[in-house]
């Protein structure tokens, strides 16, 4: 059961490089360094960060614990600003912002092998 920190379901990545996920996730979206904890050879063997209201943990892969793909879909307020922040501070486009027909304004954007869904509601004039 989750306590007030976690929530039922909270993503954990295991990902080819926990600095460059962590530095991207505090430049493309605000992301707080809850906690990190690294292995003797320096490499993030686990580490938590906060964005908006929701926490994620991950870890560097290596060993036992490969680097897998994984996607995260965040709802924001504008997409299209944080899409331009997230290439700018080094993900990869998967797709440019766009209306939906299913009334969601959706980018994607890649870093270290995770995709980043960014939604918003579609607003209306």
């Amino acid at each position: 059961m989750a306590d007030n920190t976690y929530s039922t379901v909270t993503p954990y990545l295991i990902v080819p490089d926990g600095d460059a996920l962590l530095r991207f996730a505090k430049a493309a979206f605000g992301a707080t360094e809850k906690q990190c904890q690294r292995r003797p050879d320096g490499v993030i063997g686990h580490a938590e960060m906060q964005i908006g209201n929701s926490l994620i943990m991950f870890a560097q892969g290596g060993g036992a614990w490969p680097a897998r793909p994984a996607a995260l879909y965040l709802w924001i307020d504008d997409v299209d600003a944080t899409y331009k922040r997230a290439l700018d501070a080094g993900g990869t486009s998967e797709s440019a912002p766009e209306d939906k027909p299913y009334g969601h304004r959706n980018a994607g954007v890649d870093m270290g092998g995770v995709t980043w869904w960014l939604g918003a509601p579609v607003r209306k004039a």
